[in-house]
């Protein structure tokens, strides 16, 4: 009579033998490739690059009560998609090009809406979106003549963005619930305008330097 057969899977660690797929570790649930595109981080963060054209409608119909909110709700967005990102391990390829324009749609579009309906001053919405414009028209123009930038982010620029939003929300919060004109807008408006164009001028030095 034939001696019966032991089917079961040999141990994971026994030599000279693969591990079975039953013993397998399942596969992670987080998505850490650099071109997945459906991630939760990336949906919002374009969920907040299609709340700008909101913001911008409400702020042209002088609801500046309910832009102020919004424009709030964006912030914290951004916060918790970065947040989400590094514990998910999602981050993607996707993603690191999707945040940073989504943050300066919000930024240019509100400056240029506040200045439009005569809350912040004209001229610092033309210096706000001419350095934007400055810094990726140069980085394009290299890239097309194959010299990309090593361009990093450096202290200055992170201060000038802490400064715009801050300004923008104080902005949208004192004309929304009608507190009236203040002295410290003003002299944020000042500071806007000083690390912008800080920033502006350190990002062509340093465009400038890698080149040499």
């Amino acid at each position: 009579m034939p001696e019966a057969v032991d089917h079961k899977p040999a141990p994971a660690g026994a030599k000279g033998e693969a591990a079975p797929f039953a013993t397998l570790p399942p596969r992670p649930a987080v998505v850490t490739t650099g071109d997945a595109y459906f991630t939760l981080p990336n949906a919002i963060t374009f969920a907040r690059l299609c709340a700008v054209p909101g913001m911008v409608w409400l702020v042209l119909n002088h609801r500046l009560d309910w832009a102020f909110w919004v424009f709030v709700a964006a912030g914290v967005s951004d916060a918790v998609d970065g947040w989400l990102a590094r514990v998910r391990r999602s981050r993607s390829t996707l993603g690191a090009i999707l945040d940073p324009v989504a943050d300066k749609a919000l930024l240019v579009s509100i400056y240029v809406t506040l200045a439009g309906i005569g809350v912040l001053p004209d001229w610092l919405a033309i210096l706000v979106v001419f350095r934007d414009l400055l810094i990726v028209g140069g980085v394009l123009v290299l890239y097309v003549l194959g010299q990309p930038p090593r361009i990093q982010p450096i202290f200055v620029s992170k201060l000038n963005t802490a400064l715009q939003i801050t300004l923008a929300a104080g902005a949208l919060l004192l004309a929304g619930y009608g507190m009236g004109d203040s002295v410290i807008i003003d002299v944020f408006i000042w500071l806007v305008a000083a690390s912008t164009f800080a920033s502006g001028a350190a990002y062509v030095t340093q465009a400038a330097r890698g080149r040499a």
